[in-house]
C-alpha cells in the first residue's frame, strides 16, 4: 500500500470559500511546508483543526502549540497570533472562521488562556461540520454548527458538557414542520425560533424521538421525491433542483450512500427491467427494492 504523504511531503496547497451559512465567515483548508505567517490578527473566532504536524504559535505574547489530531485551537478576535510548522516541519490544518457573536466577548480571556481545547467530540463534531460544508449539505452543517458552538462555550468556561433532557414534544412539532415541505430550504434555526427553542435542543430532542437528527430525516424525506420524480422520468438534473439538494452531482454522491446506485442507473432499471405491455401504461409504478 502506498503511504500517504505527510504535510511536509506534499505541494503548498490553499482552498478557501464563503459558505452560505451563517455564523461561518469563512473556511480554509491549507497544507503548507515551510510557510510561517507574521502576527496579525482577525475580526473572527478561529477555530483550527490540525491533521498533520503540528503548528507553533504566540497569542498575545505566549507560547502555544496545536499538535495534530488532539482536540481543537480557539483563538479569539482581535487578539495577536503567529504561525509556524514546529520543528520546521509542514503541517496541514482546517480553520473556521466564525462571526464574534457566534461565542460571547466574555470568552475571550479565557480562550486566550486556555486555547487547545483536549475534547474528541468537540474534534469530532467540528470535523463532520467541514465535512458538511465541503459537500453543500447545508441543513446538517446547521446542526453541527449549532452543536459545536455550544460545546465549545461549555469547554471555554471550564464546564464539563451536560446532557439535556429532551422534550418530545418539540420533536413532534419540528418534524410536522419539517414534513410540510422537505424542500423549500427551511433552516433549522427557523423551526426552532417558531418552537422557542434553541438549534441545540432542537437537535437533541428529535435525536432522542425519531432515532436520527432533523437533518437526515430531511435528507430521506428528499431522497423519497427524487426517487419518486425519476420514475416519472423527469430529468436527474432537475430533480435535484427541485428536491433541494445543491445540484446533481450533490444528489448523486447520496444517492450512492443511500442506494449504492446514482439517479440515472436507478431511472433506467425500471424501463430495462419492466415488461413492454407495463413500460407503455405512464401510470405505472414498480416496487423497488433497491433501498430502504
Amino acid at each position: 500500500m502506498t503511504p500517504v504523504p505527510t504535510a511536509a511531503a506534499r505541494p503548498d496547497r490553499v482552498v478557501a470559500f464563503r459558505p452560505p451559512l451563517a455564523g461561518v465567515e469563512e473556511v480554509l483548508h491549507a497544507s503548507w511546508r515551510e510557510h510561517a505567517y507574521p502576527a496579525h490578527t482577525h475580526d473572527t473566532w478561529t477555530v483550527l483543526l490540525v491533521d498533520d504536524g503540528a503548528v507553533a504559535y504566540d497569542l498575545d505574547g505566549r507560547a502555544g502549540a496545536a499538535p495534530s489530531r488532539s482536540g481543537l485551537t480557539v483563538l479569539p478576535p482581535h487578539v495577536p497570533h503567529d504561525g509556524r510548522g514546529m520543528g520546521g516541519a509542514g503541517f496541514t490544518k482546517r480553520v473556521l472562521y466564525l462571526s464574534p457573536d457566534q461565542l460571547g466577548p466574555d470568552l475571550v480571556g479565557r480562550a486566550v488562556d486556555a486555547p487547545l481545547l483536549r475534547d474528541a467530540t468537540l474534534r469530532a463534531g467540528v470535523d463532520r461540520l467541514h465535512r458538511a460544508l465541503v459537500g453543500h449539505d447545508l441543513l446538517e452543517a446547521e446542526a453541527r454548527l449549532a452543536l459545536a458552538r455550544e460545546r465549545l462555550a461549555d469547554l471555554l468556561r471550564r464546564r464539563t458538557p451536560q446532557p439535556r433532557s429532551p422534550q418530545p414534544l418539540v420533536a413532534v412539532r419540528a418534524r410536522e414542520r419539517l414534513d410540510a415541505d422537505p424542500t423549500d430550504g427551511t433552516t433549522l434555526a427557523a423551526v426552532a425560533a417558531d418552537l422557542q427553542v434553541s438549534v441545540p435542543h432542537l437537535v437533541r430532542s428529535f435525536s432522542a424521538c425519531y432515532g436520527i437528527p432533523p437533518h437526515r430525516y430531511v435528507l430521506g424525506r428528499r431522497l423519497d421525491h427524487a426517487r419518486r420524480l425519476l420514475l416519472d422520468g423527469v430529468p436527474a438534473g432537475q430533480v435535484a433542483v427541485e428536491t433541494g439538494f445543491y445540484d446533481q452531482a450533490h444528489l448523486t454522491r447520496h444517492f450512492r450512500t443511500f442506494l449504492g446506485t446514482t439517479p440515472a442507473r436507478f431511472q433506467r432499471s425500471w424501463s430495462r427491467a419492466a415488461p413492454d405491455h407495463v413500460r407503455t401504461r405512464p401510470s405505472a409504478r414498480p416496487v423497488t427494492t433497491m433501498g430502504a
